[in-house]
């Protein structure tokens, strides 16, 4: 229902924090999951029910029409029918359910009474009011039915006295009832026909008699109308004296809904329900993300384990390719989390749940071009947030942080964060980078562990396996996504010289025996020369953009330009 579902956004937009709360979701969707005949009896009384918090809406705004009305009627009387299923219920939300789906007899009865069982969508058109419901109303369309029977003996009594064949009695809203003849047969037109109008074909008059039984039927027809209105609008004053009984039978058939549609997601899918603790730990086994597994079509979805404690595993970093499958793994730990949470089972062959305060995220590349905030600014701005909120029972989600500046400042800033998150949050932490050096930090860090993406690697291609394994990833097989991608053979080629070389001058640079300590790891590569003396500054000078580089900028460049051909060594920094 349009109840449920607004009702479901609420509670994965504000997930419990409490224990008791949780557990309570937790058995009705149980018992719904088990008990298939009561879900399926359920399911479809629910599909007879409209909004009811819209239709209460229109009526305490004086909005509501017939159709509405009768909308309400028919709902209400699915409620024995519901109640009927829950009799035996067993979990303390289904019972709470069942005793506010109070029938609401007195409501359904008198509306069944009144209104029409088709009515109008205008309350000013009639024919909203059954027959029998009110005396005077029932006198009024008499009059006017009658009146209108009299309209189709004249017609007859009319042909036979001129003898005009064609002679019709008709209606309309300017001139009113009229007797309409041809002007062929204007010479039979008798003495006491009045004439009232004048077509191109044909000519309009009236008689005495057709003048009186004209405002009796339309005086009839005028007051039935206004006497249905002002009747209608005492059965809505009726029905808003009961809003707030009928306010408690929504909210009621709301959360029911909210349960059977999760139990009937938990069956279909194959959901399992989580242990909910008060402890640190987070333990999910074979977990699968919830949307991505219905999305495939060509391939099963490979689920991941997942362990967060308090002891030696507070932060996991995970390394890999991109299209590898870090972002998915970690979206899919924080949508477990936030669905064992909201009262919900979990897409999990087993899952135990330390209760968390909070879920942070930094995912995605976005700026804002409203106020000209860059990617990098609106990153830092988020992780700033979180590490200013964010306690030791909070669920942490970082996915490459760092990647919107240089290499060496992107890998400051992402050892520092995960550092920050290890020695004063103790936030369980899932810290996905591209950043390999970054993995000698769980020789320095006590809680930090290293994990990765499995790659197959096949000649020239590779086979992303999307299974997350122990230990650091020593490679990004950022070409080989290159060529999935559809680059240039010449530029993927290019590209796997140049790596060659890099390596290369990075193992030639690697100092041996240096400690492991809390800095940048110093195997990260400089950049290499690909051109010398003159021709290198020559190749720089005319790849630099003068319109876009700043004083300062330029000052500095040609002071290293001045130094290069001098054969002086500038500063790197």
């Amino acid at each position: 229902t349009a109840m449920g579902g607004r009702l479901l956004r609420q509670w994965i937009e504000q997930p419990l924090v409490g224990r008791q709360a949780i557990e309570e979701r937790l058995d009705a969707v149980a018992e719904l999951v088990q008990r298939v005949s009561v879900r399926n009896e359920l399911q479809g009384c629910l599909q007879q029910i409209y909004d009811l918090e819209r239709l209460i809406g229109r009526l305490a705004y004086g909005s509501a029409n017939a159709r509405d009305v009768l909308a309400l009627k028919n709902s209400l009387l699915m409620l024995p029918g519901l109640q009927a299923a829950l009799h035996d219920a067993q979990a303390v939300q289904l019972r709470g359910i069942s005793e506010n789906l109070q029938p609401l007899e007195d409501i359904t009865t008198h509306i069944a009474k009144a209104i029409h069982d088709d009515p109008p969508f205008s309350l000013r058109d009639g024919n909203i009011i059954k027959a029998g419901f009110n005396a005077l109303l029932d006198d009024l369309r008499r009059a006017s039915r009658e009146g209108k029977d009299w309209l189709g003996q004249l017609e007859s009594q009319e042909r036979e006295n001129t003898g005009i064949r064609s002679l019709k009695v008709s209606f309309n809203k300017v001139f009113g009832y009229y007797i309409e003849i041809t002007k062929a047969n204007l010479h039979a037109v008798p003495d006491y026909f009045m004439r009232k109008q004048t077509l191109a074909n044909a000519e309009r008059f009236i008689t005495p008699e057709l003048k009186k039984y004209e405002d009796l039927i339309l005086g009839a027809e005028e007051k039935s109308i206004q006497l249905e209105y002002q009747l209608f609008t005492e059965i809505r004053e009726f029905l808003v004296g009961n809003i707030r009984r009928m306010q408690t039978v929504a909210e009621a058939i709301a959360h029911l809904d909210v349960f059977v549609s999760l139990a009937e997601c938990a069956a279909r899918n194959g959901y399992v329900r989580p242990q909910i603790t008060d402890g640190y730990n987070l333990s999910i086994t074979e977990g699968r993300h919830p949307v991505v597994e219905k999305l495939l079509t060509d391939c099963l979805f490979v689920p991941n384990d997942t362990l967060l404690n308090d002891q030696e595993q507070k932060i996991v970093i995970i390394t890999g390719p991109n299209m590898a499958g870090k972002s998915t793994y970690m979206r899919q730990v924080a949508l477990i989390v936030l669905m064992a949470q909201m009262g919900a089972f979990v897409p999990a062959k087993a899952a135990s749940i330390g209760l968390v305060d909070r879920i942070f995220t930094r995912v995605g590349a976005n700026d804002d071009l409203a106020t000209g905030q860059s990617t990098f600014m609106v990153e830092m701005k988020e992780v700033a947030d979180i590490l200013a909120h964010a306690t030791a029972r909070s669920l942490l989600v970082f996915d490459e942080i760092g990647r919107g500046t240089s290499t060496y400042d992107g890998m400051s800033i992402a050892q520092s964060v995960v550092e920050f998150t290890h020695d004063k949050l103790g936030a369980k932490t899932l810290f996905a980078t591209h950043y390999h050096e970054l993995t000698h930090l769980e020789d320095v860090l006590a809680a930090v562990k290293n994990y990765s993406v499995a790659v197959k690697d096949q000649g020239d291609s590779v086979v992303f396996l999307r299974r997350i394994i122990r230990g650091g990833a020593d490679r990004s097989y950022g070409i080989h996504v290159a060529q999935l991608a559809g680059l240039p053979e010449s530029v993927i080629k290019r590209a796997r010289d140049l790596l060659v070389r890099l390596e290369n001058q990075e193992t030639a640079a690697t100092q041996e025996g240096v400690p492991k300590e809390r800095t940048v790891a110093a195997s990260t590569p400089a950049p290499i020369d690909l051109f010398s003396g003159e021709q290198q500054v020559i190749q720089l000078l005319t790849s630099i953009d003068v319109l876009s580089i700043t004083p300062i900028e330029a000052m500095n460049l040609l002071y290293k330009l001045q130094l290069k051909l001098r054969g002086e060594e500038a500063e790197s920094g």
